[in-house]
């Protein structure tokens, strides 16, 4: 009997133990989560990261993992382990477990590291006039003078269109590369309205693009506001109340908003009549406009060296990023941050900040031949692409090289597009 006992004790137990064993891999609902680690803790898209922690589950169907908000693919996973993939441009941020309506968060944050590639589209360091294909392609964007171009804009088709100051005209790059004249006459500059070579310009210059894809270039040579449709017709909407350089539409609103590049200067909007309202006086000198999706206004201060912002509808101004009036280049955080005569900016969707450094007339000693990033979330700048030397080459973050880059647009995709001036030639950055 004693024998007989024993033998069924030992068997309850083995059963009661596979029993647990199975419940341990199953989540437990409502029962608390944790994460003690992920390993690696930074690296880019397709990372495998490794999390450790308790209370998961052995299912993959069951677990998400998500970082920045972007989700993770899990390929494998169980109660105190699991692995995923980290996606393409997810970008910087906690790890987020989720099992059914449980979830933890790491205390830690996962580093996304960007790989930006720097390719040139179009141009090929020479100045001169041609259409064609990729470096068949041929600007001026040095004009006469100290005039040098550094409009450019992108449409929803992700065709670049850029004002060839020293042509005299507007240029388009399609999807393949191929650039050609859009509207304007590179033999001759001057004014007129009319359709394609039958246009004139003197100094086009800044441009943006309306919902219907209509492009607004500003021409400071002959003070006018010309609206130029997706087929090349460019017709004159309103006569410039100040020298017209910059020109850039609120996507809050869909209105349109110009200045000049002078000290004290003005921002005019254009109303739907294209009647004139001002909005903004006394501005530093400006080297660029542009606004997020929140209607914040934030322009680059060219002679003091900084970005500043203002806030929508009351235009409240304050200091976004970099040290008023100190020149150099240092990324860090926002009041660390330095730049050099900074030129044009851009905004992308998630309101970061990209600027083209260089509004020097002598680009090519500019101590700063990058692209700059600004966080939205905290203004602290670094480099995008580019750096401290001035050249002409691609490849994959500081180890391309700009020569005066002057220009800068954002597509609906996040890749950015650059006027390099000194080169003659529109660059593409891709950040993965």
């Amino acid at each position: 009997m004693t024998k007989y006992y024993y033998t069924l004790l030992l068997i309850l137990l083995v059963l009661i133990a596979g029993c647990k064993k199975e419940d341990s891999q199953q989540h437990l609902g409502g029962s608390a989560m944790t994460i003690d680690r992920f390993l690696p803790q930074s690296g880019g898209a397709t990372t495998q990261i490794l999390i450790t922690g308790s209370n998961f589950a052995a299912d993959t169907s069951e677990v998400s993992v998500t970082i920045n908000g972007k989700r993770c693919v899990v390929i494998n996973t169980a109660v105190n382990q699991l692995m995923a993939i980290v996606p393409k441009r997810c970008g910087s941020g906690k790890v987020i477990v989720r099992v059914g309506s449980d979830s933890i968060v790491s205390t830690e944050t996962f580093n996304y590291i960007f790989t930006r590639t720097v390719t040139t589209i179009a141009g090929n360091g020479k100045a001169g006039y041609a259409n064609g294909k990729g470096t068949e392609a041929m600007f001026n964007f040095n004009g006469e003078g100290w005039y040098r171009g550094a409009g450019i804009v992108t449409d929803n088709d992700l065709n670049v269109y850029v004002t060839d100051v020293g042509n005299h005209c507007i240029r388009k790059i399609d999807t393949a590369g191929n650039v050609t004249l859009l509207a304007g006459n590179p033999e001759a500059g001057g004014y007129a309205d009319g359709k394609g070579k039958s246009a004139k310009f003197s100094i086009p210059y800044g441009i943006t693009i309306d919902a219907q894809a209509n492009l607004y270039t500003v021409d400071p040579g002959n003070w006018d506001i010309r609206r130029i449709t997706p087929d090349g017709e460019a017709t004159t909407v309103a006569w410039a109340m100040s020298e017209p350089w910059f020109i850039t539409t609120d996507p809050s609103s869909g209105q349109l908003y110009y200045t000049s590049a002078a000290p004290g200067a003005t921002l005019y909007r254009l109303n739907a009549d294209y009647s004139q309202t001002s909005v903004i006086t006394q501005l530093p000198k400006p080297g660029g406009i542009t606004f997020d999706k929140q209607g914040n206004l934030f322009i680059t201060c060219n002679d003091e060296h900084y970005i500043q912002k203002y806030t929508a509808i009351s235009w409240t101004a304050a200091s976004w990023a970099g040290q008023k009036g100190v020149a150099g280049y240092a990324d860090g955080a926002a009041a660390s941050a330095k730049f050099s005569a900074p030129w044009s900016i851009a905004a992308d969707a998630q309101g970061n900040l990209y600027v083209a450094g260089n509004g020097n007339i002598n680009a090519g000693a500019n101590p700063d031949q990058s692209i700059r990033f600004i966080s939205a979330t905290d203004a602290a700048v670094s480099t995008y692409a580019g750096g401290g030397s001035a050249g002409f080459s691609n490849g994959i973050g500081q180890a391309a090289a700009f020569n005066g880059p002057l220009g800068i647009t954002i597509d609906k995709n996040g890749a950015v597009y650059v006027l390099d001036k000194n080169n003659n030639a529109i660059r593409k950055v891709i950040s993965e």
